[in-house]
């Protein structure tokens, strides 16, 4: 079977952890590549809704194996929170969660340098959640890094605490307590211990058997740390390639890439945003909460806006994307008419910089005034629907495989049905 890299084409909350939900009826494997508890999927099954920050959505099928990759940051207590919600809802990941001991930790100082960073840049800062992510990957890059090996393993762990504390006791000018630090650690490392597990040769071996994984990304294009709006961004790679590197697997592991895209443009925090709406056009959209628009992980209402084309243009380019989900077109139900933009005025590609100085030029485009909710097939939807999909395929040159018109499992269907 196929293996399916599924990578968010905006910034982020693109509704990628329902696409995997659906996808995860036929796959036996889910990874979790990269990024924290940062992220946040929400996924509503017979109205209960799930929230997901670490754990693969797809932990929902008892059918599926899941992972957490080595090029994720995994702050423990976030993480057996989530596994005490699933307790709540009797759902069992034992011996269906594994965590790769190439992973590295968060730790309560990464917290506080990342709060403190945020403080210092002031107006310019990024908007980070305030975890510790940036902190902990730029401890990694320096070597200073604290991985589930070692955590797992108290002499090791504290071995590791006795070399890096005094480094970061320097950083924030206070003395960091080792006694209390290891106490916490230690607890929370036997309790993680049971999940570990060699993730990537169990990842090889499934693909040696030809058995479908797919790799589910967290955040979006434009947020990754090479290749998105820098430096309003996260700090890993956000793009299909990061699923090979974050998992300790070969790039012929992934077969495609599904790009998920909303109908519209959505972003959370600082950072430039050439289609974001007014004030007035705002009022003519659903408020944040009619339409979802509140973050998972934050609570922080996304900005919106209109479909930025370019935008998409480029994030398919970045991801190799083979085909395309599009989530969220019931939010445009109720508009007369719709914008979108299909390029910046004076260039003839998305710029690596100064996109808070581009002028966007849009097309307009008639709504459909009626509701798309009830739509479980390509028919069901109004015309001028199928033709703002076709305005998306036509620009991108790559085929719509999937659309979504609600929170719901039921509210999304194949082109094909």
């Amino acid at each position: 079977m196929k293996s399916i890299s599924v990578v968010g084409m905006q910034w982020g909350d693109e509704g990628k952890g329902k696409v995997i939900d659906l996808l995860s009826v036929k796959a036996q494997h889910i990874a979790r590549p990269q990024g924290g508890n940062n992220a946040g999927h929400t996924i509503v099954v017979q109205g209960t809704e799930y929230r997901f920050h670490l754990i693969p959505s797809g932990i929902l099928y008892p059918n599926t194996k899941c992972y957490i990759g080595g090029g994720t940051v995994i702050d423990p207590t976030s993480l057996l929170s989530e596994m005490e919600a699933l307790r709540q809802h009797k759902i069992s990941f034992e011996k269906r969660l594994f965590i790769s001991p190439y992973a590295h930790i968060v730790f309560p100082y990464h917290r506080q340098l990342d709060k403190l960073a945020e403080q210092a840049k002031g107006p310019s800062a990024v908007g980070t959640t305030g975890r510790g992510i940036g902190p902990c990957y730029a401890d990694k890059a320096a070597r200073n890094g604290i991985r589930v090996a070692e955590l797992v393993d108290p002499e090791l762990l504290k071995k590791r605490l006795d070399e890096v504390l005094p480094i970061k006791s320097k950083e924030l000018h206070e003395t960091l307590s080792e006694a209390e630090i290891l106490r916490e650690y230690v607890a929370l490392g036997q309790k993680l211990k049971p999940f570990v597990a060699p993730v990537e040769e169990m990842l090889y071996i499934a693909r040696k058997n030809h058995e479908m994984i797919l790799f589910e990304g967290a955040q979006g294009a434009l947020l990754d740390v090479t290749f998105g709006t820098y430096p309003y961004v996260t700090s890993s790679c956000t793009l299909s390639g990061g699923a090979a590197s974050g998992m300790g697997v070969g790039p012929t592991a992934i077969d495609e890439v599904l790009g998920v895209a909303k109908a519209y443009t959505t972003r959370v925090g600082n950072g430039p945003f050439p289609t974001e709406l007014s004030l007035d056009e705002l009022s003519r959209f659903p408020d944040h909460s009619a339409s979802r628009e509140v973050g998972t992980t934050t609570g922080r209402k996304r900005r919106i806006g209109w479909l930025d084309l370019v935008l998409l243009k480029h994030t398919a380019c970045l991801n190799g994307v083979t085909k395309i989900a599009v989530t969220k077109l019931d939010i445009l139900d109720g508009l007369d008419e719709i914008l979108v933009c299909t390029k910046y005025k004076g260039l003839d590609r998305f710029p690596a910089t100064g996109l808070e100085r581009v002028k966007p030029e849009y097309k307009t485009l008639s709504g459909w005034k009626t509701s798309t909710k009830q739509a479980r097939s390509w028919k069901d939807l109004p015309k001028a629907a199928q033709q703002y999909m076709h305005c998306i395929e036509q620009a991108l040159g790559i085929p719509v495989a999937l659309i979504s018109v609600g929170p719901e499992r039921e509210s999304s269907f194949w082109r094909e049905a």
